[in-house]
């Protein structure tokens, strides 16, 4: 019953917040290339477009990697099990210790681990190779989404302000705010201070733009 409450969460808060920012900062690396720019709605046209495709082509990897991440987790996971169930019990409660975080393997006594390596030892039979399922395709279609979707609030002004200046002022303004909440929302969720996270993602945003115009963008 707990694992079918745990598995209601496609992403976690602080996979949902990365993938936002990796949107972000991709599209943020072609929408500054205008800074400098004096020409028309051709060249803009073509910004947008190159930023538009590269974050879907960035959003359809991370939705695969994520899948051959979550596969090599539940693979890991077998062979831990395997190697609890024909090891020795010295062996397998140091293969159980050693598969906790640090800091739970810390506190928990002895014989709870061993109290959790005969679980496992009575368990039945693995199968042979893990499998991937529902919830990890709704995982990886998450991920397509927020990398994807995070490119259009800041390409929207480049559609709505016809003077290339002001729409790029006005999409760096927008990138700023989003590198700001979605910086604090995952310092939130990974126990740092939110406006300390999201000052230091706005920084790495205006690092980006600096850097571009530099470079001559």
């Amino acid at each position: 019953m707990a694992e079918k409450r745990e598995r209601r969460r496609i992403l976690e808060p602080t996979e949902r917040f990365s993938e936002i920012l990796f949107g972000l900062i991709m599209v943020l690396t072609f929408t500054c290339t205008l800074s400098a720019a004096t020409g028309g709605r051709d060249e803009v046209r073509s910004v947008l477009i190159g930023a538009i495709g590269c974050n879907l082509a960035w959003a359809i990897v991370d939705a695969v990697m994520y899948l051959l991440n979550t596969l090599g987790e539940r693979g890991r996971g077998l062979v831990t099990l395997r190697g609890v169930r024909s090891a020795d019990p010295e062996a397998g409660r140091g293969l159980v210790a050693a598969a906790m975080p640090p800091a739970v393997a810390a506190l928990i006594r002895p014989a709870e681990v061993e109290s959790l390596r005969e679980r496992l030892a009575a368990m039945p039979e693995p199968p042979a190779r893990p499998r991937l399922v529902a919830d990890d395709a709704l995982g990886a279609v998450a991920v397509f989404l927020l990398v994807f979707l995070s490119t259009f609030p800041v390409v929207v002004p480049f559609l709505l302000i016809g003077e290339t200046a002001t729409a790029v002022r006005a999409s760096n303004a927008v990138a700023i705010v989003m590198l700001f909440f979605a910086g604090s929302a995952f310092g939130r969720s990974a126990g740092y201070r939110p406006w300390r996270m999201g000052l230091s993602m706005v920084a790495l945003g205006v690092a980006l733009v600096l850097i571009t115009m530099a470079l001559g963008g």
